[in-house]
């Protein structure tokens, strides 16, 4: 089989309807739009429900807001720190390297899940009390990154 040879499958591909070129085409005059009315006449937006509160507004999703100012933090739990084969401290910048963190551009914020069985030393922005207490515990030392 060649390039030239390529069809579409019988009955897939179907010719565009030509509407208001008169009587004879089938779809002629009106071009399948009815009698008068709203859209007989221009465009409704998507959604219109003539006027009446449409089914998005009724809804109650809309509520609440966003905060902009929100700090979102790259997550990392103990137990994945402890399982790294890694001389000297952790940082957030060897975190991204071994692919732990996807944004190296984001805060880390280590999270107490896991255990930690070696002595670590561990640089990040912020700490939870159970991750410090863990670390510390096992001989590790804590230093936060401002």
């Amino acid at each position: 089989m060649k390039l030239h040879d390529l069809k579409p499958a019988p009955g897939s591909r179907k010719p565009k309807t030509r509407v208001g070129r008169g009587i004879a085409a089938g779809k002629g005059k009106t071009a399948g739009r009815g009698t008068k009315g709203q859209k007989a006449r221009g465009k409704v937006r998507p959604g219109f429900e003539g006027g009446q509160n449409p089914l998005y507004l009724r809804l109650g999703y809309r509520r609440g807001f966003t905060n902009i100012f929100k700090t979102v933090f790259e997550v990392v739990n103990v137990g994945r720190l402890n399982e790294l084969e890694v001389d000297g401290p952790i940082t957030p910048e060897l975190l991204y390297e071994l692919r732990i963190v996807r944004d190296e551009k984001l805060p880390v914020k280590i999270l107490g899940d896991g255990d930690v069985t070696r002595p670590l030393h561990v640089r990040a922005h912020k700490f939870s009390v159970t991750a410090r207490e863990k670390i510390e515990a096992a001989g590790g030392t804590v230093e936060v990154i401002e």
